[in-house]
């Protein structure tokens, strides 16, 4: 292994690219020489990250699209293996808070909008995927939270904390199934990440859904911060794929500076 370049010579595919830990990890990426297939919603966004990676001399495609529109999808995972010739790791990162209300005040159509960029969109994601990725083994890391993991503090975030949690299940069940084609399934628990996923956020009436409870104010144990950075997390992600990580399968990992031990 070269351990000055854990991923050169591979391929990987980001979803959520365009911003916060999705930015981060592919700056990384890059920087660690794997070429890479960026997918996100937000164009002028992936611009300005692909201006930032030329330099780098990685191969770079580009992909402005909605991750729970299956035809997109597919569309760019086909694209990326047609282009690279080969697909070796893919990270499930694209996600929304959505709008967090009562049980009874969420509308289906808002409960469902989450469900489907977070855990069907993620789904869509590894399903394309996996074809290419069984050809030769593989990574795959989603991007998934201590809240519906470890903390269930977000008033009225029942559909953010449900895709959370099945995002972890899925993760679980498909280490079990592309296990024997060499292929890795793991997922990230972030905490508190200084993100810019708090402009998806809406809230309507959760005043007084959480019971009062009297939590630590302050700072997180490990860093004397309130949050951690998307670098930390993008860090991570790079252990999770790389070599160093080759016997780890089928796990989730939190990376929160021990938040949710105080809620």
């Amino acid at each position: 292994m070269n351990y000055s370049l854990p991923l050169k010579n591979k391929t990987a595919f980001i979803t959520g690219a365009g911003s916060g830990i999705g930015r981060a990890t592919a700056k990384l990426f890059a920087a660690q020489g794997c070429d890479l297939a960026l997918f996100s919603k937000t164009e002028s966004e992936l611009q300005s990250l692909s201006d930032e990676l030329q330099n780098l001399g990685r191969r770079l495609l580009l992909f402005a699209a909605d991750v729970s529109d299956s035809h997109s999808v597919q569309k760019g995972i086909e694209s990326t293996f047609s282009e690279f010739g080969k697909l070796d790791i893919v990270i499930a990162n694209a996600g929304v808070n959505g709008v967090f209300a009562p049980i009874d005040k969420i509308s289906p159509d808002d409960f469902l909008k989450t469900i489907r960029i977070n855990l069907y969109g993620t789904f869509l994601t590894i399903h394309y995927a996996t074809p290419y990725l069984k050809k030769q083994g593989g990574s795959i890391v989603i991007t998934s939270s201590i809240n519906g993991n470890r903390t269930f503090t977000l008033a009225g975030a029942s559909a953010y904390s449900a895709s959370k949690a099945a995002q972890v299940a899925l993760s679980r069940m498909l280490a079990v199934e592309l296990g024997p084609y060499k292929i890795r399934v793991n997922s990230v628990c972030p905490g508190l990440i200084a993100t810019n996923i708090e402009k998806s956020t809406i809230r309507e009436d959760t005043e007084g859904i959480i019971p009062k409870v009297e939590f630590p104010e302050g700072t997180m144990p490990l860093t004397g911060k309130r949050a951690g950075s998307a670098k930390q997390v993008a860090d991570l992600i790079l252990f999770l794929v790389s070599e160093s990580a080759s016997h780890i399968s089928g796990t989730e990992v939190f990376i929160d500076g021990g938040q949710s031990l105080l809620q």
